[in-house]
């Protein structure tokens, strides 16, 4: 059996997408998200859908190094936390 540290290097973990909750609500609220994205680009001229795939570009780019920040920072207050009670 591996470890989690080997799991995590050979990608069979990754928190970026195992950590994502699955459950209804969030579904339902992607799904409108979605229908509005694709509502809104049905009435835009070429021009219009230019700006908005880039409006999408970086906000997914922000978004994503939101995830790598929040990762980190959870990441190491465990550490800490696990610090914290292995000295007690």
């Amino acid at each position: 059996m591996r470890s989690i540290l080997e799991e995590l290097f050979y990608g069979n973990i990754c928190p970026n997408t195992d950590c994502r909750s699955q459950d209804k609500e969030t579904k339902q609220l992607m799904g409108y998200i979605a229908d509005h994205h694709d509502n809104l680009l049905s009435t835009l001229n070429n021009q219009q859908k230019e700006l908005l795939e880039k409006f999408d570009d970086c906000y997914n780019e922000l978004t994503d190094i939101n995830e790598r920040e929040i990762f980190t920072y959870a990441f190491k207050l465990g550490a800490k936390l696990i610090l914290a009670v292995m000295s007690e």
